[in-house]
């Protein structure tokens, strides 16, 4: 015998709303536990120049969403989360100017220390390098943030390619993990 339940909040022993519905089928989930926040995507909104063969902090000033404010844009260019868990990171670089096949790395850095690279070997041609990574974050001080560095002489990180945005950080916590 199949029955329905009708409700427009779930809520766990101690009254706290866990998942609530507008009555419209549009649910909302309260509990943080359900969640992939917090999470951001930033993106270079003009080109940022780095000098050859230095690891050089990727300045990511423009934010398409930032869910619990966790990403600075100003100052550090660094995703700090105010959740402990596993998060999620990608990144990509369209970076041009160069005129060698020398590598071009993209690297995670975590509380100031390198944890992953990528690299593109552009054959003297400007080239998208796209890197990943999966972090354990304590939820207080630690912290993310891109680099890159390049063998080529006058690299620069493209803001857009093709008038489509080509230079982004973003990341989620990974809900469940």
């Amino acid at each position: 015998m199949a029955g329905i339940l009708k409700v427009d909040k779930y809520q766990d022993f101690n009254g706290n709303d866990i998942m609530t519905s507008d009555g419209s089928g549009n649910l909302t989930l309260n509990n943080a536990a359900l969640k992939n926040a917090p999470s951001f995507f930033a993106y270079l909104s003009s080109n940022q120049s780095f000098t050859q063969n230095i690891n050089t902090k990727v300045q990511f000033q423009s934010e398409l969403y930032d869910t619990d404010s966790c990403y600075d844009n100003t100052t550090n260019y660094r995703f700090t989360p105010t959740v402990a868990g596993k998060y999620f990171f990608f990144t990509s670089l369209y970076i041009d100017g160069t005129t060698t096949s020398s590598p071009t790395g993209s690297y995670f850095y975590k509380n100031g220390t390198k944890w992953s690279v990528g690299l593109l070997y552009s054959g003297g041609l400007a080239g998208q390098q796209t890197s990943n990574i999966i972090l354990d974050m304590n939820g207080s001080s630690d912290y993310v943030e891109v680099y890159v560095n390049s063998g080529n002489p006058s690299p620069f990180l493209g803001a857009t390619a093709g008038g489509q945005m080509s230079s982004y950080f973003g990341g989620y916590k990974i809900m469940g993990a």
